[in-house]
């Protein structure tokens, strides 16, 4: 690996994990609306996206309060989406991977630890990954797309 692509990775961490914990309690529960999942749109554009959203969201996570499990399930979520969404064919559909994973996985986590009920746990989730990744991520991917800042990059 390259010295940037190493660099870039950590940079995407570091601002994931920090957007997460400095926006708490908004970033944690069953209500959720993590400003910092609208970076998982990057690995579309990024190859080292992928591990960077992953240890951002393991450290976002040991200071969540919900314990290893938590840190287990939502980096192995995290980790799921941004592999899955940088195969995605167009920017629009690599938000679907981190609605539907977290959605289910994070949302049934939440449900198993809180026990709250599973379906509408799932689908608060789902509304607010949907709106981080689409109302956040996309116009953001959009803008730096548009200044030449990214580019898709196909290995």
């Amino acid at each position: 690996m390259k010295f940037r692509t190493i660099a870039s990775g950590g940079m995407i961490a570091a601002l994931y994990a920090v957007l997460t914990v400095s926006l708490a309690p908004l970033s944690y529960g069953p209500v959720q609306f993590r400003l910092s999942e609208g970076l998982t749109l990057l690995p579309y554009f990024l190859p080292e996206a992928v591990p960077g959203l992953a240890v951002g969201c393991l450290v976002a996570n040991l200071f969540g309060g919900y314990g290893a499990l938590d840190v287990i399930v939502g980096t192995g979520a995290t980790l799921l989406a941004a592999v899955l969404s940088r195969r995605m064919p167009t920017l629009w559909l690599a938000g679907l991977p981190p609605v539907l994973v977290n959605m289910l996985m994070i949302g049934g986590m939440l449900h198993i630890l809180l026990e709250t009920p599973l379906l509408p746990t799932c689908l608060y989730v789902g509304l607010g990954q949907a709106g981080a990744c689409y109302l956040v991520g996309l116009p953001l991917m959009r803008a730096l797309e548009e200044r030449r800042i990214l580019r898709r990059e196909i290995f």
